[in-house]
């Protein structure tokens, strides 16, 4: 005999022809951008853009690697913050028949494209920068310091927008430390321009260039193995499997968990299923609310779905090879 034990929001719904009663967790504090962060979007999406056609064009005109280079990761911020705001606007669409879990794993997906997009981009401006070290050409330091000055102000304002919403938003603090990071990497053009100018060391802007490939691909790995990990139904990083399985094993009444499954149902929301072996029958809806929501507040498992099982009956589930 099994039964299945959720609870909506704090409310359980009893299925008829049930022995038990349905139901699932959902967290009141679910990681979504709110609304009022669209008009940030859609400002910081506006200028970034706008500052990557300048930085190029005068990267390409002032012969400034540096600024192509930079150029490219700034890309890699309207990328990024496009994602973003999708993913936010996307989660925010109600689950249908087909899309149970409505489109909130498309962030996942937009994640790792946009991962491998930027090591290809990346790739090929280290292959023309340590060409341009051992064959340097003239660079127009002055320009190269006043395009990468007007992109520590984008990047220094962007960051701003997002300011008020980063710590209670992962999607809006990822958006704040990216532009807040790459601020501080328009300042590493600017030290390059004033080197060039007083060294007439035109290698150094190349070798900048390599610093800043280095900075994106430090960033863009995490991003490629975080969201190849995530395409795959991992565990997030931040919920311990072992930590969640002795929490329920330590419940009243559960002699055994099995058929525990922990995956992210997007970029912000995690979801988990589990069988609760309980021989002396189903602890009521309160307890289980309460486990429930133990788990969103201890492990940030938003979505909980229970099954009880009263020990009856092997449970085809039971073996950690069978999934």
């Amino acid at each position: 005999m099994h039964d299945h034990d959720h609870s909506h929001g704090g409310h359980g719904h009893t299925g008829p022809g049930h022995a038990g009663h349905a139901g699932h967790s959902h967290g009141a504090r679910h990681a979504h951008a709110p609304a009022s962060f669209g008009r940030a979007f859609a400002i910081g999406i506006g200028l970034n853009t706008a500052f990557v056609i300048v930085e190029a064009a005068y990267g390409f005109a002032s012969n400034s690697l540096a600024l192509v280079a930079d150029a490219g990761h700034n890309l890699s911020d309207v990328l990024g913050l496009v994602v973003a705001w999708i993913a936010a606007t996307l989660s925010q669409r109600p689950p249908s028949p087909r899309f149970s879990y409505g489109l909130r794993s498309s962030s996942i997906m937009a994640a790792l494209f946009n991962a491998i997009f930027l090591l290809i981009a990346v790739g090929i401006i280290a292959w023309e920068a340590v060409h341009r070290i051992f064959e340097p050409q003239p660079v127009a330091g002055g320009t190269v310091m006043v395009v990468a000055a007007i992109g520590v102000a984008v990047n220094g304002f962007t960051a701003w927008l997002f300011a008020s919403g980063r710590h209670g938003d992962i999607n809006i603090k990822g958006a704040y430390l990216h532009m807040a990071a790459d601020a501080a990497v328009s300042a590493a053009v600017i030290v390059a321009g004033l080197l060039v100018i007083l060294t007439g060391w035109q290698w150094l802007d190349p070798a900048v260039s390599l610093l800043i490939v280095a900075v994106i691909t430090w960033g863009t790995w995490g991003l490629l193995r975080d969201s190849v990990t995530m395409s795959l139904d991992a565990a997030p990083a931040g919920v311990d499997p072992a930590a969640v399985r002795d929490y329920l094993q330590s419940r009243t009444g559960v002699i055994e968990v099995h058929d525990l499954h922990i995956w992210p149902m997007s970029t912000t929301e995690t979801a988990l299923t589990a069988h609760l072996v309980m021989p002396g029958g189903h602890p009521g809806d309160p307890a289980m609310r309460d486990i429930c929501e133990a788990l969103e507040t201890r492990f940030a498992i938003h979505h909980s779905t229970l099954q009880i099982e009263l020990g009856s009956g092997g449970c085809p589930m039971a073996s950690a090879n069978v999934v």
